[in-house]
Formats: structure tokens, sequence, C-alpha cells
């Protein structure tokens, strides 16, 4: 089991996570596109990733011009490595 991170170490990481932040116990970023089709295209590339990697998005909101994805291991009670590094995989597929 991955275990959760206390609150310094999740901030510190962030710091190399541009956008991401730590909103009531997990991470969130908000991503901005330019129509409602890329939304969605770049929320099925987030899904395809999640079964991959086997670590899902507690969150992923569509809507018009933008997608908000939030990570926490629900498992562990916070955030997690898996969460860190599924928000770096999301940043490189925006």
């Amino acid at each position: 089991m991955t275990s959760r991170l206390d609150e310094a170490t999740v901030r510190e990481s962030l710091q190399g996570l541009p956008g991401w932040a730590l909103l009531e116990g997990r991470l969130e970023k908000t991503f901005t596109f330019a129509s409602y089709p890329e939304c969605v295209a770049f929320a099925v590339k987030v899904a395809l990733d999640a079964e991959r990697a086997d670590h899902h998005p507690d969150s992923l909101e569509i809507r018009w011009g933008k997608v908000r994805v939030a990570y926490v291991t629900h498992s562990a009670g916070g955030v997690t490595r898996l969460d860190l590094e599924a928000a770096a995989r999301v940043d490189a597929l925006a």
C-alpha cells in the first residue's frame, strides 16, 4: 500500500507541478482549452492514462473550455506519490 504524504512534503513537491494546488486534502488543477471537443479529448487522454497506470482521478470535471482534474488516494487517506506522479503525467498530456 502507498503511504500518505505529509502536507509539507506535498507542498514542496507541488513546486515542480505548476498550477496544481492542495485543496481540501487533494491535488487539483484546472486546464483551459479553446473548445468543448478539446476538453473532452483531453479528458479521454487522462482516463486512458489512468487505466494504464491503475490510478484514477478522484474527480475529472469537464466544462466548456475547462477540465478540472483532482487526485487523492482514498485507501491511504490523502495524497501519495501515486497522485503526484499522476499529476505530472496529466501535465504532459495537456
